[in-house]
């Protein structure tokens, strides 16, 4: 088959795969109903850790495999010694260290002390926890975290002080503590986090009033940038995953008390919103959630109710749900000269590779120009411009 059709082939059929904004149930969560549980994804499986549930705060640990659907029990955080280890509202995310991905929890609440700052490493092949340097900021609760380059970053939340906005990095290689810039946002705790191509973003929560504001952080230049704002009603305890070129933010609650179940998907190169399906289940607050294999999963949290249920979700393609009508790109799929074409003036015009380098620019605003491709690599590329200042986006392959 000639290389160039079977790169379109598995381009169209990886589209229709991925856009299908479609929500379906899960194996309930194991163990009791719960909320503000910490959860990350873990060597191709969902880990969630402690929680709170009707009785108190929780310390165990359970797994979830998407291709059996099935949840297991493991270790709980500290093993056999860790009791007093129970909590709530607590940080959790993967990293490599000794060459295999270690899982790690910190931060948090427990049944008697309000406020943690420890930081504990489980090893899958030992299946066994480790106490490691303690978060070097005060002790807190309800902060946020995202993972860039085998670093994690975690900051805000509330503290015995109050809230704050100060943000911290781990290394796993040397089990040290940076402290980087405040979080330029206000104060504030249950916020959201999420990565996108190598960037930390922070958003929503409540610093006493509710947020919808949304904030990137530059890992490179320790900087942070003010993006769209979150187009959904203000709120706190929501969830939010990065599954690149988008990222999506969904539930909560808002300042009347009431509980969400909408979804939105923010594009990365976009920078701009888009409402997607609901959640087909009740509204809630302090679920968790996880992203495998380019599917999400959400689950349990609070609605004046403890919830168990699990939900999976296949979003869109992301990259071409804003393409208009208004600019043609061919031949498609293209090996040497890509001819672009539109109604109207494009402006601001730029090309990226699907982890998301600029490859190529054009200076000067016009409607028609053809683009030598013939030397880039196979693969699929976004083509971007404004039109009358409205982004607009295309994908296109290049084969050989």
């Amino acid at each position: 088959m000639n290389k160039c059709f079977l790169g379109f082939v598995l381009f169209l059929l990886a589209y229709q795969a991925d856009a299908q904004d479609y929500w379906y149930p899960r194996d309930t969560v194991k163990g009791s109903p719960k909320s503000v549980i910490a959860a990350t994804s873990f060597q191709n499986i969902g880990l969630i850790i402690g929680g709170l549930d009707d009785f108190g705060f929780k310390r165990k640990m359970y797994s979830y495999s998407p291709f059996q659907d099935d949840w297991d029990e493991e270790v709980s955080l500290g093993g056999a010694s860790g009791e007093g280890l129970e909590r709530g509202s607590a940080c959790a995310f993967a990293l490599y260290h000794e060459n295999m991905q270690k899982a790690y929890v910190c931060l948090g609440q427990t049944q008697t002390v309000a406020f943690m700052k420890d930081l504990w490493e489980f090893n899958p092949q030992t299946e066994t926890w480790s106490q490691k340097a303690n978060f070097t900021g005060s002790a807190r609760r309800q902060a946020v975290c995202f993972t860039a380059a085998n670093l994690a970053y975690v900051g805000t939340g509330e503290s015995a002080a109050g809230l704050k906005n100060d943000f911290y990095s781990y290394n796993p290689e040397t089990n040290s503590w940076t402290q980087r810039a405040d979080f330029e946002g206000s104060a504030r705790r249950d916020a959201v986090a999420f990565e996108l191509n190598g960037f930390g973003f922070v958003g929503t929560g409540d610093d006493g009033t509710l947020k919808n504001d949304l904030w990137m952080y530059d890992v490179q230049s320790d900087t942070w940038i003010d993006k769209a704002a979150f187009p959904g009603s203000p709120r706190a305890g929501a969830v939010a995953w990065g599954a690149f070129p988008v990222a999506y933010v969904g539930t909560g609650e808002d300042g009347n008390g009431d509980f969400h179940n909408d979804l939105y998907e923010y594009n990365y190169f976009l920078n701009a919103w888009v409402q997607r399906t609901n959640i087909p289940a009740s509204g809630r607050k302090n679920a968790f959630t996880f992203y495998i294999n380019g599917i999400s999963y959400v689950g349990a949290g609070y609605n004046g109710t403890f919830l168990e249920d699990f939900w999976a979700y296949s979003g869109t393609a992301g990259l071409n749900s804003t393409e208009t009508v208004h600019v043609n790109l061919y031949p498609n799929p293209v090996q040497n000269q890509l001819m672009v074409q539109s109604e109207q003036t494009m402006e601001n015009i730029a090309v990226y590779s699907m982890d998301g380098k600029q490859v190529s620019t054009e200076s000067e605003a016009q409607q028609q120009f053809s683009m030598d491709v013939s030397n880039w690599k196979s693969g699929t590329y976004i083509f971007r411009c404004e039109i009358n200042g409205v982004p607009t986006q295309k994908t296109f392959v290049k084969c050989d």
